[in-house]
C-alpha cells in the first residue's frame, strides 16, 4: 500500500500556524527544544508534524510559566530511552525523569496557589478597610449610603454561577460593555460548559476554544462582532488554528472576556 504523504511545513508556515514569529523556532532550535527535520539542499529548515506538537507543546508551558530549563526536562521526560527499545533500559531511569517532571509541576502549582492567597488575602484586607471608611461616615449622611452601596458592589463575593453571571454583568454594564449579560442568544448556548484554555498575550487576553465543532467559530464571531463598537475596549479578533478557534481582546478592559469566558465554562449548556 502507498505510504500516507507526509506533511511538512517551511519555518514561515509553522510559525503562522503555532502563532508565533520565526525567530522563535529559530531560537528554541538554538535552546535544544525544536529542530527541524531536515535542511533542504538549499540550507531551509523543514519540519514535520511531531516539530508542530512540540511547539504547541512550548508555548502552552510558557504560558503557564514553567521556564525553558522546565520545558526542557519535560520534553526529556516524553522522549524515548535508547535502551528502551532494546529492552535494557534502567527502570530506576525513567522513573526518575517521570518524578522530576512531577515535581516541577507540583512547585509551579503550589507558587501559583502562594500566589492566589497573598491576593485573596489582600482582597479581604481591603474589603475590611472599605468598610471600615464607611462606618466613619456619619449615619445619615447620603455620601454614607452611596459609599455603602459602592463597597457592597465591589466587594460582594458571589456565591452561585447566577450570582458570578449577575456579578459580572454588573460591571459589564458599569464599564459601557455591549456584552452585559451571559444570557444572549444562541451563540452564548454553544459555548456553555466548554472547556477552554486563557492566557495574558500583550495589553489582552486570549481565550482557546478547542475542538472541530463547526459551530464555535460562528459563535465567537458573532460575540465579536456585537463588540465591535463597543467603548469598553477594542474590537475583539477571532482566528482558527490547528487547536482550535482563538478569541483575542486587547486593552486595559480586555480582562472582561477573561472573566466572561471562564464563566460561561462553569455554566452548563443549555443543549
Amino acid at each position: 500500500m502507498p505510504e500516507t504523504a507526509r506533511r511538512e511545513y517551511s519555518i514561515g508556515a509553522l510559525a503562522k500556524r503555532a502563532r508565533v514569529a520565526p525567530s522563535v523556532l529559530r531560537y528554541y532550535e538554538k535552546e535544544g527544544l525544536l529542530v527541524p527535520g531536515r535542511r533542504t539542499a538549499s540550507g531551509y529548515r523543514v519540519y514535520g508534524p511531531e516539530a508542530e506538537k512540540t511547539l504547541l507543546f512550548i508555548n502552552r508551558a510558557k504560558r503557564l510559566g514553567f521556564s525553558l530549563e522546565d520545558i526542557r526536562e519535560f520534553l526529556a521526560a516524553g522522549q524515548a530511552d535508547p535502551g528502551e527499545k532494546t529492552g535494557k533500559a534502567g527502570k530506576g531511569a525513567k522513573g526518575r525523569r517521570q518524578g522530576d517532571v512531577t515535581r516541577i509541576a507540583e512547585d509551579r502549582f503550589l507558587e501559583i496557589e502562594r500566589r492566589l492567597t497573598e491576593l485573596l488575602v489582600l482582597r479581604h484586607e481591603l474589603e475590611v478597610f472599605l468598610r471600615e471608611m464607611s462606618d466613619q461616615l456619619p449615619a445619615a449622611d447620603s455620601a454614607r449610603r452611596l459609599y455603602r452601596r459602592l463597597v457592597d458592589h465591589v466587594c460582594g463575593h458571589a456565591s452561585t454561577p447566577q450570582d458570578e453571571a449577575a456579578s459580572l454583568g454588573s460591571l459589564m454594564k458599569r464599564m459601557g460593555c455591549n456584552l452585559a449579560t451571559l444570557d444572549q442568544g444562541d451563540a452564548l448556548d454553544v459555548l456553555r460548559g466548554r472547556h477552554i484554555h486563557v492566557w495574558r498575550e500583550g495589553d489582552g487576553y486570549s481565550v482557546l476554544v478547542p475542538g472541530d465543532d463547526p459551530r464555535i467559530g460562528p459563535a465567537l464571531r458573532q460575540i465579536a462582532e456585537s463588540e465591535a463598537g463597543c467603548e469598553a475596549h477594542t474590537e475583539p479578533h477571532v482566528e482558527q488554528t490547528t487547536e482550535g478557534h482563538v478569541f483575542s481582546a486587547h486593552g486595559d478592559n480586555a480582562f472582561l472576556f477573561a472573566q466572561f469566558f471562564l464563566a460561561l465554562e462553569h455554566r452548563e449548556s443549555a443543549s
